[in-house]
């Protein structure tokens, strides 16, 4: 496969470009066809009986929805060197959209997990005009399609000792108090550890049976490099586990100790599950590395992510990836809801000195 991207530093993660629909750039991790037929849904439940068809066709939305089978398999090419503006008009249009999702009730749609079989196409946009928007950039999530429907919006809190990311469903309504609040990104000191939670209370607050206690959505864990090793990020994502009806299961920590990363560090893995980005490879051509992402990434960028489960590396459960200088793409699938997926791609963002 040819890298979309030329004379880019090693450092940068790059698309591919492919002819052959049977190519891929990454042949370390091409399952055998009879993989195909299993369904990677069974990879996400952690109790009961196995998901009933029925039940996953009622989540699928009447309108325009769109299997990941059915994505294009064709690629664009992009050289991706400065000066090169023009391009990308041609590149926005050959960018393969997302269907149309009905979108009634956004509070509930930003929270349910993707349907099976759809994947939940959107785009990023990243604003930093105004005083303090260098440093506190506003970021958006639209959908990716005509309606260009407004998803969630996030913003990192100005006085807060480690990174802390505000989501909204309002874009113009950022504050912690207000009943646009939809969850929180929060990270640890080194800002290589962050946690996703929803709306809900802390569990000092917490009533008699703990239903109104903040459920965690999402950690991630970005590993550290070795001092002087320029290479592609390495990235742990783990979320809850999804029950028999295709519901996630509910974290509710009552402290610290009992969270998703504590868990995951102590191995201590019921109802929760280990997802990884998948592992790029280097392009001797291109002195670069390489990640397929079917023409939804157009520009390198050490952010370029696919997440993936070790059991099943074809199915993808999110990508992300640069498509401007403030504009990136965000696809996600079953299991993931919109606010787990971009979270995981706002704590892409923080600067992260011990990983680069």
């Amino acid at each position: 496969s040819i890298p979309c991207c030329v004379n880019v530093p090693p450092m940068s993660l790059t698309a591919t470009t492919s002819s052959d629909e049977e190519d891929d750039s990454d042949s370390s991790t091409k399952p055998i066809r009879s993989e195909k037929k299993k369904n990677p849904v069974s990879l996400f439940q952690t109790g009961g009986d196995p998901p009933k068809e029925k039940k996953s066709k009622k989540k699928v939305p009447p309108k325009g929805a769109e299997s990941e089978e059915e994505t294009p398999e064709t690629l664009q090419k992009n050289s991706n060197k400065k000066g090169k503006a023009k391009k990308s008009k041609k590149l926005k249009e050959e960018r393969p959209p997302s269907p149309v999702i009905e979108v009634d009730n956004l509070e509930e749609f930003v929270l349910r997990p993707a349907p099976q079989g759809v994947t939940i196409k959107c785009r990023v946009t990243r604003d930093k005009k105004g005083m303090d928007r260098g440093l506190y950039p506003t970021y958006y999530l639209h959908l990716d399609n005509d309606k260009k429907v407004f998803l969630l919006a996030g913003r990192k809190r100005k006085k807060s000792k480690t990174s802390n990311y505000l989501i909204s469903i309002d874009p113009t309504d950022l504050s912690r108090v207000g009943e646009n609040f939809i969850g929180k990104l929060r990270s640890n000191l080194m800002g290589t550890r962050f946690t996703v939670f929803d709306n809900g209370a802390n569990p000092d607050r917490a009533n008699a049976d703990w239903s109104n206690v903040r459920q965690e959505l999402s950690a991630v864990v970005y590993e550290t490099n070795v001092l002087g090793f320029k290479g592609p990020r390495k990235m742990t994502v783990i979320i809850p586990g999804m029950n028999a009806d295709g519901e996630r299961v509910p974290i509710r920590p009552r402290n610290d100790n009992d969270g998703l990363l504590m868990r995951w560090q102590n191995r201590n893995m019921d109802n929760v599950i280990e997802l990884h980005n998948k592992a790029p490879v280097w392009n001797d051509e291109t002195q670069s590395y390489v990640l397929n992402f079917h023409g939804r990434v157009t520009h390198a960028s050490v952010k370029n992510f696919q997440i993936v489960h070790s059991s099943d590396p074809d199915y993808i459960v999110m990508q992300f990836g640069r498509v401007a200088d403030d504009a990136f793409t965000m696809d996600y699938n079953y299991p993931l809801c919109a606010v787990q997926a971009f979270a995981i791609a706002l704590s892409s963002f923080d600067g992260k000195l011990a990983c680069e």
